[in-house]
């Protein structure tokens, strides 16, 4: 699944993972307003990748970081200036390491400690390919040498429009951890987090009730309990019981369940 190709992007970033994607179907017995539709659950679980629209263009800055305190250029597409505290740096409506053109300017302060970086990064009208983004994001991730374990939290206050005028605003925060085990089996990856989207029109509030959890043998998660509120209608996706599958349930207000599948 493209989620396991995002995990493994961010984790060229800081050695961490990202979300999972799946989709569901509609429940031919309720009315579209009283569901939670494929395309609307699919934005939702889809968010990070929508709002890391640009942590690309964050990873080629923060490996320049050896030129902290000077000035960095790559082929003309950015200039970049380095200080203690962070780095300015704008960028010419270029193509950066296969990515859509980067326009504009993003400023990013971090701070460093024994075992957790953070950092927060600002963008104003600032353009990966067509997608216009304002806000910020702030990254922490911190590892636990005793446990084999590694976390990336991110907190994102952004606001996004699409080329075609659909915007979509994103705040709050997830956590990824991935715990490293003998195997493919025994290496778990696990989401927490509360986060509500806007998406034009609809609110969707998203709240980790138990934690989400799967392995790295698995394209799907395979325990854990969310809870969406769609503009008041809450509904409880309850990802299994640990098995392989792609099989995830729906839980309505009026106890209608609804079984569905992950797969793409």
């Amino acid at each position: 699944m493209k989620t396991f190709v995002s995990v493994f992007k961010k984790l060229s970033l800081f050695s961490i993972i990202t979300l999972i994607t799946y989709s569901c179907s509609d429940d031919e017995g309720l009315m579209d307003k009283e569901t939670l539709t494929q395309t609307e659950l699919k934005t939702i679980l889809e968010s990070d990748d929508i709002s890391g629209v640009a942590d690309t263009v964050l990873s080629e800055l923060y490996m320049n970081n050896g030129s902290t305190g000077k000035s960095a250029k790559n082929n003309d597409c950015y200039s970049a200036e380095y200080s203690d505290s962070g780095f300015i740096a704008t960028f010419n409506n270029c193509v950066l390491n296969g990515t859509d053109n980067v326009n504009g300017t993003v400023t990013v302060a971090y701070n460093l400690e024994s075992e957790t970086a953070s950092y927060t990064a600002t963008y104003t009208n600032f353009y990966v390919g067509t997608i216009k983004i304002n806000g910020t994001r702030t990254y922490v991730l911190s590892g636990n040498s005793n446990e084999n374990s590694v976390s990336f939290s991110v907190t994102s206050t952004m606001s996004l429009e699409m080329e075609d005028g659909e915007t979509i605003s994103e705040n709050g925060t997830k956590t990824f951890t991935i715990t490293f085990g003998d195997s493919l089996e025994t290496s778990t990856l696990t989401i927490d987090g509360n986060w509500t989207l806007n998406v034009n029109n609809d609110t969707y509030t998203v709240n980790v009730n138990n934690t989400l959890e799967g392995n790295l043998s698995c394209a799907y998660l395979t325990t854990g309990v969310m809870t969406v509120d769609k503009n008041g209608l809450k509904v409880t996706v309850n990802f299994g019981d640990g098995s392989c599958d792609d099989l995830a349930t729906l839980i309505y207000p009026n106890g209608v369940e609804e079984e569905i599948s992950l797969k793409d």
